[in-house]
């Protein structure tokens, strides 16, 4: 479990991380450098979902040796499918990162949504559903790292 204490916010005891695959943890279908490393650690102190449609179709090869539960999710109502799986974890409980209009409502629902703008760029949908915005994967994953970040950044 992962508690986060902000001034001014409402206390994150975060069990389950849940990031969206391609534009969030990859670009074009490969893992971006940096990511896989931080994702390590994190597990060892939170659960780690990765749910992608897998557009590729390459990804359970992808994210084979990161500990981490992989759910592929239906072309259809994307952006219900990963609300209904983050809802399951439970919204208290989940911090969400994506970037797609896909992640917007899982963003929005989770104690804390992160919205990442890269190569892929972000939808305004999931960034104004997010209480915060980062440029990378890496910066976001690194939030949760280091949590004194999201202290700087959340605190009122």
């Amino acid at each position: 479990m992962l508690e986060i204490l902000v001034p001014g916010y409402p206390p994150l005891h975060l069990s389950s991380l849940v990031l969206d695959y391609n534009g969030t943890l990859a670009c074009d279908g490969e893992m971006i450098p940096g990511a896989r490393q931080r994702l390590d650690a994190l597990s060892r102190i939170i659960e780690i979902h990765v749910l992608t449609a897998d557009t590729f179709g390459d990804v359970r090869d992808r994210v084979g040796n990161i500990p981490c539960r992989l759910a592929v999710i239906a072309g259809e109502k994307q952006a219900e499918a990963k609300l209904d799986y983050t809802a399951r974890l439970g919204f208290r409980n989940t911090a969400c990162i994506g970037n797609g209009r896909n992640d917007r409502l899982m963003l929005k629902e989770a104690a804390l949504g992160i919205a990442v703008v890269q190569e892929e760029g972000a939808s305004v949908e999931a960034v104004f559903a997010a209480d915060v915005v980062v440029l990378n994967i890496v910066d976001a994953l690194d939030l949760l790292l280091h949590p004194l970040r999201l202290t700087a950044t959340l605190r009122s």
